[in-house]
């Protein structure tokens, strides 16, 4: 991700503490669904502000390691893993989550959620996942899909290029393609995707209204504009979201 890229979501996700189309009973759900058990090992690639980690070691007794190059989500994830009582149990580190150097097969939940493009796509992204599984580990993978078939100005809209994401059916292709099989899913529905997206723009607005004269007011302006836009003309219709628990085939 573009460091100016990453200061906007910096900046429009300030109010979030899941950095995904996902409520809080939707990653709550996926904990359940993950049959995660006490002491079970995570490594969370571009955790952002590590509220998946955190709640999960609260709520299941696990341990984990989240990895994210912002230093912002990072900061947020320290101080929300001393208030859930968890840093003992949850490492934070900063750094490239697509050249983290994790042990081989010492996880048993390996997970990248909305990210991945560290792989250059879905296929690159659960190849780099697996060496870090332990065999019968599970990948959480959590990717883009189209529900319908968007028109022509939903790419430019979103900066995506046609074959970034595909039906879900053609998700699950590139699942079987990459080796893994889809063992359960978790999608986001209308309102956890409103949720999301809408309320960022209230945030990024505030921003704005509070900071007229920063160099970054222009972009940020702009960046809300797009996103605004493109959520209503496009994404509420054409754009699903969901988390897929996979495993080797």
């Amino acid at each position: 991700m573009a460091a100016m890229s990453l200061r906007f979501h910096e900046i429009a996700e300030g109010g979030h503490r899941i950095l995904n189309p996902f409520t809080h009973d939707k990653l709550a759900l996926l904990g359940e669904v993950a049959r995660l058990r006490p002491g079970a090992r995570l490594l969370d690639l571009c955790c952002g502000k590590a509220e998946m980690l955190c709640q999960w070691s609260l709520g299941h007794g696990i341990e984990g390691v989240g990895v994210d190059i912002s230093d912002v989500f990072l900061n947020a994830a320290r101080a929300r893993a001393e208030e859930l009582g968890v840093a003992d149990r949850v490492r934070l580190e900063k750094g490239d989550a697509g050249a983290y150097p994790a042990e081989a097969g010492t996880f048993d939940v390996v997970s990248c959620l909305g990210a991945t493009w560290i792989g250059g796509g879905l296929e690159g992204t659960v190849k780099l996942m697996l060496p870090a599984l332990r065999d019968g580990g599970i990948l959480l993978v959590g990717e883009p899909y189209w529900d319908s078939e968007p028109p022509a100005g939903a790419y430019e809209s979103f900066g995506f290029g046609p074959d970034d994401f595909t039906s879900l059916a053609g998700t699950f292709d590139r699942f079987e393609a990459a080796g893994v099989e889809v063992l359960e899913m978790v999608l986001a529905d209308q309102d956890s995707w409103d949720r999301y997206a809408a309320s960022q723009w209230w945030t990024l607005s505030d921003w704005l209204r509070d900071n007229p004269d920063d160099p970054e007011a222009g972009g940020v302006r702009d960046f809300l504009e797009r996103s605004r836009r493109s959520y209503v003309e496009y994404g509420r219709r054409h754009l699903g979201w969901g988390v897929f628990v996979v495993r080797r085939r």
